[in-house]
C-alpha cells in the first residue's frame, strides 16, 4: 500500500530522444525514474511518433509507482514544434485524426512553398523560418492542405504537453510556453493569436489559454481507478520543456542578468536581459515566451545531434573516453569541424558541415566537444549576454566542454546545475505555484587553460562565416 503521510508528484519528460518518467517528492527531488528511447514510426504518408506505445509505457510506470507511493500531482513537460490533432468524439487511436507529425519530416517544407508568404513577419511572432516543420504552423498548413478530408474532422488542435493533459483528464487548454516557440501561430506585438490562424482558418480549434501552472483537475475515473491514483490527484497544464529549465532561475535570480544553456538534441541559449531587436533571423534566433508571460531572447542549435554526427564522420563513439591533451592537440594541429552537421538549423544552418585539416589524426569526441564549446560562445556574443552562464542538461556529462566555456568566456562565470532533472524540477514547481520554491545546486566551472583557444576560436569563426 501506498504511503499516505507523504505527497509525491509524477512529471512525465518527453524529449525528442528519450522519454522519462520522474517521481519526486516534496523537496522536488528525484526518488525513482526510468526512461525509454523515443522512436519514430513511418506512417506511410509521413514519420511521426507512436503516441500509443509511449501512453502504454507511461501507464505501466505511474501504476508501478502508485502501489508504492502516494501522488498528490502530475504534470508533463514536452519539445516544442509539435501539436496533435484530434477529434475530441474519436475513441479510437488516443483521438488523434493524423499521427503526431514529426518536426524533422523534410516534405513538409518542400510541398508548402507558398507557406512563406502567409506567415507573419519576424518582428511579430519572432520565428525565423526554420526547416522542415520546426514551424509548427508549416505542418498545418501542410496537413490541411495535403489532407483536407481528413483535416475537417478535427475538433481540436492541442500543444503536445496539453494533448497528454486531454488524455489523462479529457480537459482541453492551449498554454503560451508552446505556443510561443518558433511556432509562428503567436504574435508577440497583440498578444493574441497571429493572423496566420485566422488565414488558416484555425482560431475556432485552438483552446483557451491556460498558464503551465492551471491545475486541470482530477484524472478521467476510469483512468484514476486503472492506476490506482487517489481520487485528491491532480493533473497541471504542463510547459514546454527548455522554459522548464528556464523558471527555476526566473525564480532564484531576481534582477539579476543570466543566461540558461538548455542543452540535449536541441542547445537552446536563453538570455534573460537581451532585447528582442538584437535577434538575427537568420541566424536562428529567436524569442521564447517564459511561463510568466514574458518573452525570452533566444538563441540554438542542434548540439546534441551535431555533436553525435561529428563523433560518427569523424570515427569516434559517443563513450570514448578523451582528456584536455586531445583537445590542445585538436588546437595545434589547426583541425576544425565547422558547421552545420544538423541539415538546416543554428547560426549556420544551409552550409555543409566539413572538416578542415587531418581528422584521422585526432579525437573524434574531443573534436566534437570543441565544436560544441565554440557554438555556445558563438550564440553569447550574438545574444550579448550579461552576468551568470548557467548550464543544464545533457552537455553536464562532458565536463571537458563546460570548462572550455568557462575559458572562453573571460567576463562572464559559468555554473553547471548539479541536478540533472532541471527540466523536471522546473515542471514540478508548476504544481505547487502558489508557493513556488527552488533551491539552485550550482558549482561554478573551472576554466581550462587551454594555450591557443583564442586565436584558434578567431580561426574556426573565419572558417564557419566564410
Amino acid at each position: 500500500m501506498p504511503d499516505n503521510s507523504s505527497q509525491h508528484t509524477v512529471v512525465i519528460d518527453i524529449g525528442k530522444t528519450h522519454i522519462k518518467l520522474h517521481l519526486l517528492n516534496r523537496d522536488f527531488q528525484s526518488v525513482f525514474s526510468r526512461q525509454m528511447k523515443n522512436s519514430v514510426v513511418n506512417y506511410g504518408d509521413y514519420p511521426g511518433f507512436n503516441t500509443e506505445v509511449i501512453w502504454q509505457w507511461l501507464m505501466d510506470g505511474i501504476k508501478a509507482v502508485a502501489q508504492e507511493y502516494h501522488i498528490a500531482a502530475l504534470t508533463v513537460t514536452t519539445h516544442g514544434a509539435t501539436a496533435a490533432l484530434i477529434n475530441r468524439e474519436n475513441d479510437a487511436d488516443g483521438g488523434l485524426v493524423f499521427p503526431i507529425l514529426d518536426y524533422e519530416f523534410p516534405g513538409v517544407q518542400s510541398d508548402t512553398s507558398d507557406y512563406s508568404a502567409l506567415r507573419p513577419n519576424f518582428s511579430e511572432a519572432y520565428s525565423p523560418d526554420l526547416p522542415a516543420g520546426l514551424n509548427l504552423g508549416r505542418q498545418l498548413h501542410w496537413l490541411k492542405q495535403s489532407f483536407p478530408e481528413q483535416f475537417s474532422q478535427v475538433t481540436d488542435i492541442l500543444m503536445y504537453p496539453q494533448y497528454w493533459v486531454w488524455r489523462f483528464t479529457g480537459q482541453r487548454y492551449s498554454e503560451i510556453t508552446s505556443l510561443g516557440c518558433h511556432t509562428d501561430l503567436w504574435s508577440f506585438s497583440r498578444w493574441d493569436y497571429s493572423a496566420l490562424v485566422d488565414k488558416l482558418g484555425l482560431r475556432q480549434l485552438m483552446p483557451p489559454v491556460k498558464p503551465a501552472w492551471h491545475e486541470c483537475g482530477q484524472l478521467l475515473p476510469a483512468l484514476s481507478q486503472q492506476l490506482g491514483l487517489s481520487a485528491d490527484c491532480r493533473f497541471f497544464n504542463g510547459v514546454h520543456d527548455s522554459n522548464a529549465s528556464f523558471l527555476r532561475y526566473r525564480l532564484t535570480q531576481g534582477d539579476a542578468p543570466f543566461t540558461v544553456i538548455s542543452t540535449g538534441t536541441w542547445t537552446i541559449l536563453m538570455a534573460s536581459r537581451t532585447p528582442l531587436d538584437k535577434l538575427n533571423a537568420d541566424k536562428d534566433m529567436l524569442a521564447n515566451i517564459d511561463v510568466t508571460g514574458q518573452p525570452v531572447a533566444c538563441a540554438r542549435f542542434m548540439g546534441g545531434r551535431e555533436f553525435e554526427v561529428i563523433c560518427e564522420q569523424a570515427g569516434s563513439w559517443l563513450g570514448e573516453q578523451f582528456s584536455n591533451q586531445d583537445v590542445a592537440h585538436i588546437i595545434q594541429q589547426s583541425v576544425f569541424a565547422l558547421p552545420d552537421f544538423s541539415e538546416g538549423s543554428g547560426p549556420f544552418g544551409g552550409k555543409k558541415g566539413r572538416f578542415v585539416g587531418d581528422i584521422n589524426q585526432i579525437s573524434g569526441i574531443a573534436l566534437a566537444t570543441l565544436y560544441c564549446a565554440l557554438m555556445i560562445d558563438y550564440q553569447l556574443d550574438m545574444l550579448g549576454t550579461q552576468g551568470s552562464v548557467f548550464i543544464e542538461g545533457a552537455f553536464l556529462k562532458n565536463p571537458l566542454l563546460c570548462e572550455l566555456v568557462a575559458q572562453l568566456r573571460t567576463e562572464q562565470p559559468v555554473f553547471l546545475s548539479r541536478d540533472s532533472t532541471g527540466t523536471v524540477q522546473g515542471a514540478a514547481c508548476l504544481t505547487h505555484w502558489d508557493n513556488a520554491q527552488c533551491e539552485l545546486g550550482l558549482r561554478e566551472v573551472h576554466k581550462s587553460t587551454l594555450s591557443g583557444l583564442t586565436s584558434y576560436r578567431t580561426q574556426w569563426r573565419a572558417l564557419a562565416e566564410l
